[in-house]
């Protein structure tokens, strides 16, 4: 009987402390996992007022640590290239904010799915997209350029054959249009060559010869105006376009501003186009706004974002989008907590969490 009731008495204290094992293990379950962000202020992706972050990155991230039990912890650097180091020396669980997804860094980190389908794109002065018709200003440049002077000197020297054609045939006649003499008949022949190319000749030739002279003179008039009209408004054309940056080819030749040690800077160096390599993106909005640089070559969010907010009406998109890349979520390669980003952020594209949090800071015009 003692042996009956030491066993009920064991097996009742086997059962209490197999009940009470969840609560004793729950605490450490439940506790939430202590993760450091490396971030850098750049908006729309995130940015800073008085301790309290905000961007699209930022909504991204709280509702990964909402359905992953994340207790987030935000490490402020100073560009991309601060928050991959940040990760790799460990100061960092993650980067995330605008850092595209490359070959070349996959090979060290552990990237999420991505955060954003976006790529590059230009931002200009201003103004300075548009195809405007030439205006006065364009004209005036024309008329004092060295094309026109070119053009004066070869119609002066184009009339100085048939000048002297027509004063040798004039000057025997008794009613001639021109002086007997060299001087002033000579000039008198050369002002009617060049009416003649004006079409507004001062006087008509009395001689036949002198007439015949003037019919071949005037067909060629025509082909020498309607030749230098073409040329000349090719001219002006053409060297509107070449003011116009609208796609990398015509960025060559151009000061154009980008961020070191960033994607768009790799591209225009591997393009062969100069550029002045500043730290942080301000510094070439604000370059832009002094017109110190002809263009801007950035990640396509940041460029419309600041376009739409602080640089309106002082910038202004040039061309589509190119070198698409995406963003993402950068950890330590063999991290757990890559997979866990994953399933978060899938999670958010199937109840449409994603599509809000995109449409709140890009619009619902944003592609992906």
């Amino acid at each position: 009987m003692f042996a009956r009731l030491r066993a009920v008495i064991v097996a009742t204290l086997l059962l209490g402390a197999i009940g009470a094992l969840p609560n004793l293990i729950s605490p450490a379950w439940a506790s939430p996992r202590a993760v450091i962000v490396a971030t850098h202020d750049m908006a729309p992706f995130v940015d800073t007022d008085k301790d309290i972050k905000s961007g699209f990155t930022i909504d991204i991230l709280d509702q990964i640590a909402k359905r992953q039990d994340w207790d987030l912890t935000y490490l402020d650097v100073g560009g991309i290239s601060d928050q991959l180091k940040a990760v790799a020396d460990g100061r960092a669980d993650a980067a995330a904010g605008a850092v595209s997804i490359t070959a070349e860094r996959a090979l060290s980190y552990d990237f999420s799915q991505p955060t954003l389908n976006a790529g590059l794109q230009i931002a200009v002065p201003a103004g300075a997209a548009e195809r405007t018709s030439p205006g006065l200003v364009d004209f005036l440049k024309l008329l004092f350029s060295k094309s026109i002077l070119v053009w004066l000197g070869a119609a002066l020297v184009l009339t100085v054959i048939p000048a002297h054609i027509i004063w040798l045939v004039e000057r025997g006649h008794s009613d001639s249009m021109v002086s007997k003499s060299y001087f002033p008949g000579i000039f008198q022949a050369f002002g009617w060559g060049l009416g003649m190319l004006a079409a507004a000749p001062d006087d008509a030739p009395r001689h036949w010869m002198a007439r015949g002279m003037a019919v071949i003179w005037a067909f060629v008039s025509i082909i020498f105006v309607a030749y230098y009209t073409a040329t000349l408004t090719a001219n002006l054309t053409v060297e509107k376009f070449d003011n116009q940056i609208t796609s990398p080819s015509h960025l060559f030749g151009k000061k154009v501003c980008t961020v070191a040690k960033t994607t768009s800077a790799n591209f225009l160096r591997t393009l062969g186009v100069k550029t002045a390599d500043v730290p942080s993106i301000d510094e070439c909005f604000n370059g832009i706004r002094d017109h110190k640089f002809d263009a801007v070559v950035y990640d396509a969010p940041v460029l419309r974002y600041h376009v739409a907010n602080d640089g309106a009406g002082l910038m202004e998109l040039a061309g589509p989008i190119f070198q698409t890349e995406d963003y993402g979520i950068a950890f330590k390669n063999g991290s757990d907590l890559r997979k866990q980003a994953d399933e978060a952020l899938l999670s958010m594209r199937e109840d449409g969490t994603y599509e809000l949090i995109k449409q709140k800071w890009f619009g619902s015009g944003e592609s992906e």
